[in-house]
C-alpha cells in the first residue's frame, strides 16, 4: 500500500474538486453546457472525455476556456471581469460556467468523499498539516458545504490567485504559496491532485510527494486504460498512482517541534 511517512514529510496538500469534494462532475457539466451553447454552429460539441480532461481540467478557468478554444482553433478577445455571461469573450465563457457551477452548488449542495475525510482525520491525528488548494472562487464555500473546512490549516484559491497575480496550474505557484502559509518548504509538503496539470505542478514546485488520484473522468467516462493511464500520471510526475485516498496509508508521526 502507498503510504505517507510523516518522519520525513510535514504537511499535505489537497486539491480541492475531485479530491476533496465530488464536485468534478458539477464542473465538467456546467463546462459542457457553456461551451455546448457557444459552440453550436461553430464546432462539435464539447466531450467530457476526450475535450474536459485533456484541456480543461486542473487549470485555472480562463486558462482551461483558453486552452479549449485553441485545440478548436477557435480565437475570441479576452474581455474582462464585467462581461456579461455567457458574452463571446473568455472572461464571458469563464462567468457563465461560474454562475451556473454556483446554482448547482446551491440547488445540490456538495459531498467530500469519505475516504478523504477519514484520510484527513488520520494525518491530523499523527501531527500532519493541511491544506486545500484550488483555482476556483468558490472553493471555501464548497469545502465548508461538504463540512470539512475545519480539517484544513490553510486554504488557497482563485480569489487569492488573482489577488496575488498567481498563475494556474500546470505553474505550481498555488501549491508553493500554500507551503509558504505553512511555513514549510515545499520538499517536506506532499501535493494530491486528480488532473495532469496539477500532478505536473507538483513536480515542477520540488513536492516531497506527489500523489495522483485517478477517478474517472467526472464520474462519467473512463480514462484510458488502467496501465496507459498510469503511464501518464508518472511522465508526467506522479511518484504514486491510486484509484481512491482509501488506497493510502499514513506511517509514522510529525513530532511536535516540528510542525
Amino acid at each position: 500500500m502507498a503510504t505517507f511517512d510523516l518522519t520525513r514529510l510535514r504537511a499535505v496538500a489537497f486539491d480541492a474538486d475531485g479530491v476533496v469534494t465530488d464536485t468534478a462532475r458539477a464542473h465538467a457539466a456546467a463546462w459542457k453546457h457553456v461551451f455546448d451553447a457557444f459552440l453550436r454552429g461553430r464546432s462539435a460539441p464539447f466531450d467530457i472525455r476526450a475535450d474536459y480532461l485533456r484541456h480543461v481540467d486542473g487549470r485555472a478557468p480562463l486558462d482551461g476556456v483558453r486552452t479549449f478554444l485553441a485545440s478548436r482553433g477557435i480565437s475570441l478577445p479576452e474581455g474582462g471581469p464585467d462581461d456579461a455571461p455567457g458574452t463571446a469573450t473568455v472572461h464571458g465563457l469563464g462567468l457563465a460556467k461560474d454562475a451556473l457551477f454556483a446554482q448547482q452548488i446551491e440547488q445540490h449542495g456538495v459531498a467530500a468523499f469519505p475516504s478523504t475525510v477519514d484520510l484527513l482525520h488520520e494525518l491530523r491525528r499523527r501531527g500532519c498539516r493541511t491544506a486545500v488548494v484550488s483555482a476556483s472562487r468558490h472553493c471555501r464555500a464548497v469545502v465548508a458545504s461538504a463540512g470539512v473546512l475545519h480539517l484544513f490549516d490553510v486554504l488557497v484559491d482563485g480569489i487569492d490567485a488573482a489577488e496575488l497575480g498567481l498563475p494556474g496550474r500546470p505553474d505550481p505557484a498555488l501549491f508553493l504559496e500554500a507551503a509558504r502559509r505553512l511555513a514549510l518548504p515545499a520538499a517536506e509538503v506532499a501535493v494530491v491532485d486528480d488532473a495532469l496539470p496539477g500532478v505536473e505542478a507538483g513536480r515542477r514546485g520540488g513536492f516531497g510527494l506527489v500523489v495522483a488520484v485517478a477517478r474517472s473522468a467526472a464520474g462519467t467516462a473512463a480514462r484510458a486504460s488502467a496501465d496507459l493511464a498510469e503511464r501518464r500520471w508518472r511522465a508526467e510526475g506522479a511518484d504514486v498512482v491510486v484509484g481512491d485516498l482509501a488506497e493510502m496509508s499514513v506511517t509514522g508521526r510529525v513530532p511536535v517541534g516540528r510542525r
